[in-house]
C-alpha cells in the first residue's frame, strides 16, 4: 500500500478541522470557509487572521454540517481560477494536501499530485453528506441538473433479431428501465435507413450527446435489434431501432418487428440524411398506416380488454415527426416561405398513393448542416412540444407498455417462408396473417397469426374445390336442414343400434349406411337389389370445406370395418374358450360366411373336399382357395401363391393344387366394386386371421397380430412400428408396457393414458371406444 493512501485512511475525517493552525495548531473544528484564504478556519484562527486591513473584507461562509467545499484549482474556460462567483460550475473537492494547503477535485488531483515528490503528500479525504449534495444541486442550473439526471442512463436489448423478447417479465422490464411502477411514461422511436446516424440523433436529443446506444463508424450496422433506454428528464421511453435496407438475414422478420416497436410508440423520428426526400419515406409511413390499422388496431384493443386496462392502447396511431438533415439542398418549404412543410409533404403522399391515416400528425423539422456537429436543439424542442400533447396520446405506466409489446409479439410472430419475401409492400399481409395454405385448393386463410391458440378455427375468403385426394366433401341430413337444423352426417360400416359382429354381417350384406342422430338410419348404399340412388340425391346435401394442415377432419377413415372386427376378437375369444371345440367350428362357419368375397362358396354348401371328395366331420377344417373359392381340405390346398386378380395383393395365399398348378394362365375375373374390393376384402382378410385363431385360442395364438393389425389399421392412425414411446407421459414401448391407439386421434398411448371409453361417431365408431387421457377431456361428440 502506498504512503498516499495510508496517509488518506489515516486523514479520513468526520469532523472538519482548522485548516490554518495559526492560533489553533490545527485542533479546533472548523466554522468558516475563506474563499480568498481557501481554508477552513476555527473561530480563533479567523478572528487572528482576519485582523490587518487588507483581510478584512476577504468573503466568509459559515459552514453548515456535511460541508465540503470546492476544488482551489479548477480553471475556467479561459484558464483562470474559479471565484466564488463561478461556483456553480466548480467541482466538488475530494481531498485537502496537507503540504500545499489546496483543495482538489479527483481530476485535479489526478492532474498536479500523479506523480513527482507530490504523489507522497500527505492529503484528507473529504466527504460529501446529503445536505452538501442537496446544496450542490441547489446552486446549479437547469441545464446541469438535466444533464446529471442522465448520467447514470444505459440502454439494453428489448427484442432481438428474430423477434424475442430479452425481458423475462414485466418486473425485469420496469428494474432495466430503473423507473417506478407508477410512473406514467411515453415511448419514443427512431426509423431510418441504415449509417443515417439514429442512435446518434437519440444520444444528443435525450442524453445530452453521451453514448447511451451505442454508435460506430464501421460499416457494419451496430445496432441489431430493438434497444431501450428510460430518459428520466422527460419521463420518456426511448427505442433504437435497426436501419433500413441494412439486413441480409431475416428480412421479413426483422421489418415485421419494426411496425411491433412503432405501435407501441407515441412518437416516431423519422431520420433521413438525403437531400432530397426519397419516395421510400413515404412508402414507409403509408404501408406503415395501412398495416397498423388492418392487423394491429384490433389486437391492440383486444390486449386493452384481455388484461384490464385503464388506459386504451389504440385511440390512434404515434404521431411522427420527420427529421430531416441536408448539406447541399435547401430545407422543404425554405424556398417560398407561404409554403408549409407539412402541406407539402401531405401532397407528396397523395402523388405516391399512400395515405397515413393511421398517425395522429406529421411534422417536418429540417436543418441545413454547413458545418459538423449537427444541431439538434430544433428537434429536441420538436419533441418535447410532442410530448406535452395528451389529446390523443397519454402516457401510461410501463407495465402497460410491456404488455402491449408482449400481446403483438405473441400474436404476430414465426418465421416467414422465403416464397413471400419479395413484395412491393414493406408490411405486406402475409407478415400479419396465418401462413396456412388450404391443401384441396391452395387458399391461404385470412385469419391473423396464432389465432389457433385462442380456439378459433382457420377461413378463407373464397370457397374451396373437391379433391379426391382428401375427400373434403361434407354431407349434411337434408330433412334437418329443411327443419331449421345442420346436422352434419358421415358414412360408415354400422349403424350405431348396432352390435360390431351384427354391423359388420350387414355391412357385408347392405353395404355402409348413412346416419342422423334425429333421424336415424337414413340411407344404406345396397339396400335393393337394383337401383340404388345416389345419397346426394336423395337424403343429404353436400358441401365443400376447406383442408387445412395440422388437420384430420377429411382424413378420416369411417370404413373401418377391418379394425372393428379385431376390435370385438377378444371379447369373441374370451365367449369361444369356454365353449367345446364343436361350438367353435360353428362360430368360424357362420363368421366365414358374414364376410366372405361373393365368389367363395357358402361353408354350409361344402361338405367334402373338392378334390379328393372327401366328407368333411363336424371338428374337420374347411379352406378356401384364394383363387377360385371352393371348399378343400388341408392336403389339398396346402400350397400359396400370390393372387392379385381376386384383390389378395401381391403377397401369397392359400390356394387349392389345381390353380397352383394353372398359375400361369390368368383367371377371367370380373373387376370388384371399389367398396367391395376396400372394405369387403379387408375385412375378409382380418377375418381370416381371427377365424384361424378360434379354432386354437383354448391353446394359443399362433396368429402374428401385430401383421394383422397393420393391415387392419385405419389410415389416420400412427402405424405400429413409427410409436416408439408414449405419445402423453412418453414412457417407451416394450415387451412389458403394450401401446394402444386411441380411436379418436390415432396416437399411440400406454393403457395408463388411453384407458377411458367413449363413442367416436365422427370416426365410425358408435360403440364406446378406447381413447386417450387428452381426447377424453374433449367437450361435445368427438
Amino acid at each position: 500500500m502506498s504512503a498516499h493512501t495510508q496517509t488518506a485512511e489515516k486523514g479520513q475525517n468526520t469532523t472538519l478541522l482548522c485548516q490554518e493552525s495559526y492560533v489553533c495548531s490545527g485542533t479546533d473544528e472548523a466554522i468558516f470557509e475563506c474563499d480568498e484564504c481557501r481554508s477552513l478556519q476555527c473561530q480563533r484562527c479567523e478572528e487572528e487572521l482576519h485582523q490587518p486591513e487588507r483581510l478584512r473584507n476577504h468573503e466568509r461562509t459559515r459552514i453548515r454540517p456535511g460541508h465540503v467545499p470546492y476544488c482551489d484549482s479548477c480553471k475556467g474556460a479561459n484558464g483562470n481560477i474559479m471565484h466564488a462567483s463561478m461556483t456553480g460550475s466548480r467541482q466538488i473537492a475530494a481531498v485537502r494536501c496537507q503540504v500545499c494547503k489546496i483543495n482538489l477535485c479527483v481530476e485535479c488531483q489526478k492532474r498536479t499530485h500523479a506523480g513527482g515528490n507530490r504523489r507522497k503528500h500527505p492529503v484528507t479525504v473529504y466527504h460529501a453528506g446529503k445536505a452538501q449534495e442537496q446544496e450542490e444541486e441547489e446552486g446549479m442550473d437547469e441545464e446541469t441538473k438535466r444533464r446529471k439526471m442522465t448520467e447514470k442512463v444505459v440502454s439494453f436489448l428489448l427484442v432481438d433479431e428474430t423477434e424475442e423478447i430479452q425481458v423475462r417479465n414485466e418486473e425485469d422490464f420496469i428494474k432495466k428501465l430503473d423507473c417506478s411502477p407508477d410512473q406514467h411514461l411515453k415511448v419514443v422511436s427512431i426509423f431510418g435507413n441504415t449509417g443515417d446516424g439514429k442512435s446518434h440523433t437519440l444520444n444528443h436529443t435525450f442524453f445530452y450527446g453521451r453514448e447511451v446506444f451505442k454508435t460506430s463508424p464501421a460499416q457494419e450496422s451496430c445496432t441489431v435489434g430493438v434497444w431501450a433506454a428510460y430518459d428520466p428528464v422527460r419521463k420518456v421511453v426511448v427505442i433504437d431501432t435497426e436501419g433500413l435496407l441494412g439486413a441480409t438475414v431475416n428480412l421479413s422478420q426483422r421489418t415485421r418487428l419494426l411496425l411491433k416497436v412503432l405501435a407501441i410508440s407515441d412518437l416516431v423520428i423519422y431520420r433521413t440524411r438525403a437531400d432530397r426526400l426519397h419516395n421510400d419515406l413515404f412508402k414507409f409511413l403509408g404501408d406503415a398506416s395501412e398495416a397498423y390499422l388492418k392487423h394491429f388496431t384490433k389486437e391492440l384493443k383486444a390486449t386493452t380488454a384481455r388484461c384490464g386496462l385503464d388506459v386504451p392502447l389504440s385511440t390512434l396511431g404515434p404521431g411522427v415527426i420527420i427529421f430531416h438533415e441536408t448539406v447541399y439542398t435547401k430545407l422543404l418549404g425554405s424556398d417560398h416561405p407561404s409554403e408549409v412543410p407539412e402541406k407539402l409533404i401531405q401532397d407528396r403522399f397523395r402523388k405516391l398513393s399512400c395515405f397515413p391515416e393511421a398517425f395522429s400528425s406529421i411534422h417536418y423539422k429540417g436543418t441545413r448542416t454547413y458545418n459538423p456537429p449537427t444541431d439538434f436543439s430544433g428537434l429536441r424542442r420538436a419533441v418535447e412540444q410532442q410530448l406535452e400533447n395528451n389529446t390523443t396520446r397519454s402516457p401510461r405506466q410501463p407495465g402497460v407498455i410491456y404488455k402491449a409489446l408482449k400481446a403483438l409479439s405473441d400474436r404476430f410472430s414465426g418465421e416467414i417462408p422465403d416464397d413471400q419475401m419479395a413484395h412491393s409492400s414493406f408490411f405486406p399481409d402475409e407478415y400479419f396473417t396465418c401462413s396456412s395454405v388450404c391443401l384441396s385448393c391452395g387458399c391461404g386463410c385470412k385469419k391473423s397469426m396464432n389465432h389457433a391458440k385462442e380456439g378459433i378455427p382457420h377461413e378463407s375468403k373464397s370457397r374451396c374445390r373437391y379433391s379426391h385426394q382428401y375427400d373434403n366433401r361434407v354431407y349434411t341430413c337434408k330433412a334437418c336442414y329443411e327443419r331449421g337444423m345442420e346436422v352434419s352426417v358421415v358414412p360408415k360400416t354400422s349403424a350405431s343400434t348396432d352390435s360390431p359382429w351384427l354391423g359388420l354381417a350387414k355391412y357385408a350384406w347392405s353395404g355402409y349406411v348413412i346416419e342422423c342422430p334425429n333421424c336415424g338410419v337414413v340411407y344404406r348404399s345396397r339396400q335393393y337389389w337394383f337401383g340404388n340412388q345416389d345419397p346426394v340425391n336423395t337424403v343429404v346435401r353436400t358441401e365443400i370445406e376447406h383442408v387445412w394442415p395440422g388437420t384430420d377432419g377429411f382424413l378420416k377413415d369411417n370404413n373401418n370395418a377391418a379394425q372393428r372386427l379385431l376390435d370385438g376378437m377378444n371379447f369373441m375369444a374370451q365367449s369361444v374358450s369356454e365353449l367345446s371345440l364343436g361350438p367353435t367350428k360353428a362360430v368360424t362357419s357362420w363368421l366365414t360366411d358374414q364376410i366372405a368375397p361373393a365368389y367363395w362358396r357358402p361353408n354350409s354348401q361344402i361338405l367334402s373336399c373338392k378334390k379328393c371328395n372327401t366328407p368333411f366331420k363336424d371338428n374337420d377344417t374347411k379352406h378356401h382357395c384364394r383363387a377360385c373359392g371352393e371348399g378343400f381340405c388341408d392336403g389339398c390346398s396346402s400350397k400359396t401363391r400370390p393372387v392379385p386378380e381376386r384383390g389378395w395383393g401381391p403377397a401369397p395365399v392359400r390356394v387349392c393344387d389345381n390353380c397352383y398348378d394353372n398359375r400361369g394362365i390368368q383367371l377371367d375375373v370380373a373387376e370388384l366394386p371399389s367398396d367391395e374390393e376396400g372394405g369387403t376384402l379387408i375385412a375378409r382378410k382380418v377375418g381370416e386371421a381371427v377365424q384361424n385363431t378360434l379354432g386354437a385360442v383354448v391353446t394359443a395364438m399362433d396368429i402374428p397380430l401385430g401383421l394383422v393389425k397393420d393391415a387392419a389399421r385405419p389410415a389416420y392412425w400412427v402405424p405400429d412400428h413409427e410409436i416408439l414411446h408414449c405419445h402423453n407421459c412418453r414412457k417407451e414401448f416394450s415387451v412389458k408396457l403394450s401401446k394402444h391407439h386411441c380411436r379418436a386421434c390415432g396416437q399411440g398411448f400406454c393403457d395408463e393414458c388411453s384407458h377411458d371409453r367413449r363413442a367416436v361417431p365422427s370416426r365410425g365408431w358408435d360403440h364406446p371406444v378406447r381413447v386417450c387421457f387428452n381426447c377424453n377431456k374433449k367437450p361435445g361428440d368427438l
